[in-house]
C-alpha cells in the first residue's frame, strides 16, 4: 500500500495571509504520506526562494526533497516539488518544460519502493482552459514518447473545476483520473482542483482531502491523498 498526496501550500501563507512554514510543516507531517507533491513551494520572483526551509524538511520531518531545484534557495521547478520518504530510493528525476503564456512546468521522479520501480510527476497547470490542453497534450508527450515505460502517478493542482471537462479527458487513453473531493478554497471548499491520476497498474482503494483544522488556515487550498495498490503485470505497454 502506497500513500500519495498533493498540496499546494500558496507559498506557506494561510488564509490569515499569514507565512506560517511550521504551520506548513504541521500539515505535511498530518499527512503522513510516503510521496507528497508540493505546488506553490517558491516564490515567483527573485531568487525563488522557497517558502519551506530545505533543513527543516530533514530535520523536523522524515521527508527528503527530490533536488529539482536550479537556484540554491529554491525547493522546486516552478514552484513544483516532491517529497519522498527517506527510506524510499531516488532512482531519477527530470524537470519538464510546459507551453503557456506564464512561468508553469511539471517535474518527474523515478522510485523504488519496496523492490517495485514507479514514474511520479507533478505539475500545477494553467488557469487557462486552451494552455490547460496544451500541457497536458505536451506532458503526456514527454513522459510516454522520451521514457522508458513505468507504472505512473501524476498529481497536482490542474485547476480545472470540472470533472467533464476536455482537458481530463487527454489522459483516459492512458490514465484513470481521480477526485479525492473538494479542495479549494479550504476554508468551505467548493472546487475540485486537485487530482490524482493512475496508470493501469495502479488499483485507487481510498482517496479524500485532509480536512484538519491546520490544514483548513495553512493554505488555501486543502491537500488531497489517495492510498494505492500496485500489480506490475496490470498493463503491458504496446
Amino acid at each position: 500500500m502506497l500513500k500519495i498526496g498533493s498540496y499546494n501550500i500558496q507559498k506557506a501563507i494561510g488564509v490569515d495571509a499569514r507565512r506560517r512554514p511550521d504551520r506548513t510543516l504541521k500539515v505535511i507531517q498530518e499527512l503522513n504520506c510516503d510521496v507528497l507533491a508540493l505546488q506553490e513551494a517558491d516564490r515567483r520572483f527573485g531568487p525563488r526562494e522557497s517558502s519551506l526551509n530545505r533543513e527543516s524538511i530533514l530535520s523536523q520531518t522524515d521527508y527528503r526533497p527530490v533536488p529539482f531545484a536550479t537556484r540554491e534557495r529554491s525547493l522546486g521547478w516552478h514552484g513544483n516539488a516532491i517529497l519522498v520518504r527517506s527510506d524510499i530510493e531516488i532512482l531519477s528525476h527530470r524537470r519538464i518544460d510546459l507551453p503557456t503564456l506564464e512561468p508553469r512546468g511539471a517535474v518527474a521522479v523515478d522510485l523504488s519502493i519496496a523492490g517495485e520501480k514507479i514514474r511520479v510527476a507533478a505539475m500545477h497547470l494553467s488557469l487557462v482552459g486552451h494552455f490547460r490542453k496544451k500541457q497536458i497534450s505536451s506532458l503526456m508527450h514527454q513522459l510516454h514518447e522520451h521514457l522508458d515505460y513505468l507504472p505512473t502517478v501524476l498529481i497536482g493542482d490542474l485547476n480545472e473545476w470540472r470533472n467533464s471537462a476536455d482537458s481530463l479527458k487527454l489522459f483516459e487513453e492512458r490514465y484513470e483520473v481521480t477526485t479525492p473531493g473538494r479542495s479549494f478554497p479550504s476554508p468551505l471548499p467548493v472546487g475540485s482542483l486537485d487530482r490524482i491520476i493512475t496508470s493501469p497498474e495502479f488499483t485507487v482503494r481510498q482517496a479524500g482531502v485532509h480536512k484538519s483544522k491546520t490544514a483548513r488556515v495553512a493554505s488555501d487550498h486543502l491537500p488531497v491523498w489517495a492510498h494505492l495498490t500496485l500489480d506490475p503485470s496490470g498493463h503491458l505497454p504496446g
